[in-house]
């Protein structure tokens, strides 16, 4: 294993305690829908998603802990964007707190679950106060990480502060490298959006970039995929590769790409993806990918 591994075994999920469209999250994110009919009913069908997800996970040899959202914070179901956990030069954890833009998403750092995290990540680095600044730094959504080289890609949004991702990398011992994106008018909300990197592979959307220095700079690194806006749409680009054990026994790297985003690839691109992960796992999302704009990325943090 790497010093630096890219991917872990163990991942955090949470299961929502009411799932709907966030009115407060709409300004930024292009790809959410208003809640049309019941919200009981939208909130039911999210559930049963999750739940078959997270089930997806763990049978193919992924630890999974799984915690319970609240009515009040409809987004808390993409539990990647307020904690990131990391391994420091000497292997010890830490974790890290962010200040996030929409109010009912602050609410997300709750005192249970990070005392319950403070049980393994005893060092802690918290940027939550640069909320009263208005300067918002969205975790792992925004930083977008290449742990095993130690870069960290930042496509600037109104959810990713140039000033906080600088020091975030600073802190962090990370190279900072920043990028514009425009789609439908607008910088797109999160890096994990347009972009997801492998231990050798990374996928990103170069339709949506302003210039291609950043794909530059990542082909140093890694093989790369390119796809258009309208793969990107289909959240191709909101993608994590995790640790599995199918046999109990072998690590294997596996991708976690949503049944959406992987059915919007060419077939070129799902031969590329085949020469790297024997295992894609690939969940029917489509209730929370419509209502929440985020897709199965955004449902995983990342327990090292």
């Amino acid at each position: 294993m790497s010093k630096n591994p890219q991917s872990t075994n163990h991942i955090m999920v949470m299961e929502p305690g009411l799932f709907h469209a966030n009115p407060q999250t709409m300004a930024t994110n292009s790809y959410q829908h208003e809640d049309e009919g019941e919200l009981s009913s939208i909130h039911e069908k999210a559930v049963d998603e999750f739940r078959v997800f997270r089930d997806m996970l763990a049978e193919n040899g992924v630890v999974v802990t799984t915690t319970k959202g609240l009515p009040e914070s409809p987004d808390d179901i993409f539990c990647n964007n307020w904690v990131s956990t990391h391994l420091n030069e000497d292997s010890s954890p830490r974790m890290v707190l962010y200040p996030m833009l929409a109010p009912n998403r602050q609410i997300e750092r709750r005192k249970d679950l990070i005392e319950f995290l403070e049980r393994t990540y005893k060092d802690v680095q918290d940027y939550s106060e640069y909320e009263a600044e208005e300067k918002f730094l969205e975790s792992t959504g925004a930083l977008c990480l290449d742990r095993v080289n130690r870069v960290a890609y930042h496509a600037r949004s109104g959810r990713s502060h140039d000033d906080l991702a600088k020091l975030w990398c600073e802190k962090n011992d990370f190279d900072h490298v920043p990028f514009d994106t425009e789609h439908r008018g607008k910088p797109v909300y999160h890096t994990d959006v347009v972009m997801w990197i492998g231990t050798k592979l990374a996928g990103i959307c170069s339709e949506c970039l302003t210039d291609r220095s950043v794909i530059d700079r990542l082909s140093t690194t890694h093989d790369v995929i390119e796809f258009t806006n309208e793969q990107m749409e289909n959240f191709c680009g909101n993608s994590l590769q995790v640790i599995g054990y199918k046999d109990g026994k072998t690590p294997e790297e596996m991708l976690v790409m949503s049944a959406a985003g992987y059915n919007a690839l060419n077939d070129e691109q799902k031969a590329k993806l085949d020469e790297y992960y024997s295992t894609i796992i690939s969940p029917k999302i489509p209730t929370i990918e419509y209502y929440g704009g985020g897709s199965a990325r955004c449902m995983l943090l990342e327990l090292f």
